[in-house]
């Protein structure tokens, strides 16, 4: 009797926070796991508590690309079976400099509420001639646009093309006081226009709320701050709720968004916008299978 094959997953962003995270969780399930980023395989000091690379690790086809030039990435998504977009920014700027020290979080913050140029719709842009989907004006600033929206979309319509049977956004439970409101609506775009224009292809647009992890120190009183913002809510009758954003929703640990995000591409049931109750529930689900 043959065997089934296994499920390949491609991650964008695979090698990142979260995405290191489902890279892990879909290699615990036997699957065919390839990331794609800029670096390929992570620095593993930045996304794990520890400079070596785990053993799951060695399990995972580590591919360069720019999710920005399609034409990089579109051979390594034949024959996949679902495909994940785990990319996005917070701030409008170089904000790998803002944390390695090149630019001030001011200096992010400023131009993140300047009046960036704003692309329309990606789908309507001839890109595969281009090879770009960032603006000219942009080339050295990514956008809430480009990025979190534009870049989404366009991977959506590679996987659509290539017949995925799945495709996992993530997205955003909310947006936050210190944020331009565009960092949420151009996440909820993203999720409109890929439901949209690829109904035969299973949606799922996983709204994680602020994530936390011990092996980055910093989330853990970030997370602690964001679970104070949510028993405000509660105790006011979530008076706040549209100010507060993601910050009125519970912070959850990355590891259980990770493992939750692969349930939903187990789960033929699971489409559309995933809320945080959700999330939870996806991952408690995710463990109670390998309790059995």
């Amino acid at each position: 009797m043959s065997s089934v094959a296994a499920k390949r997953i491609i991650v964008c962003g695979g090698n990142g926070f979260l995405g290191s995270r489902i890279c892990k969780f879909a290699v615990s399930r036997g699957w065919d796991v390839t990331s794609i980023s800029r670096s390929g395989e992570p620095q593993w000091q930045n996304v794990t508590a520890s400079a070596a690379p785990p053993p799951w690790a060695r399990k995972v086809t580590w591919e360069r690309a720019d999710i920005m030039r399609p034409t990089t990435y579109i051979s390594l998504l034949k024959g996949a079976d679902f495909v994940i977009h785990s990319m996005g920014i917070l701030l409008e700027a170089d904000y790998k400099g803002v944390l390695q020290g090149r630019e001030s979080p001011i200096s992010g913050l400023k131009k993140a509420f300047s009046g960036a140029q704003q692309p329309g719709n990606p789908l309507e842009r001839d890109v595969k001639e281009s090879e770009d989907i960032r603006p000219s004006e942009t080339k050295e600033q990514f956008t809430y646009e480009n990025m979190n929206r534009d870049s989404a979309i366009m991977l959506a319509k590679e996987a659509n093309g290539e017949n995925v049977d799945a495709f996992v956004y993530i997205s955003a439970a909310g947006g936050a006081p210190v944020l331009p409101t565009r960092y949420i609506t151009t996440k909820r775009e993203a999720e409109s226009t890929i439901a949209s224009e690829f109904p035969n292809m299973r949606g799922i647009f996983i709204r994680a709320p602020f994530m936390y992890d011990s092996s980055r120190p910093i989330t853990i009183p970030l997370a602690a701050m964001t679970g104070g913002g949510v028993l405000f809510n509660k105790l006011t009758g979530g008076v706040l709720r549209g100010f507060l954003g993601a910050a009125a929703a519970k912070p959850l640990k990355a590891d259980v968004v990770a493992e939750a995000v692969v349930e939903s591409l187990d789960d033929g049931n699971t489409r559309g916008p995933v809320e945080v109750e959700e999330i939870e529930e996806l991952a408690n689900k995710a463990w109670r299978k390998q309790m059995l």
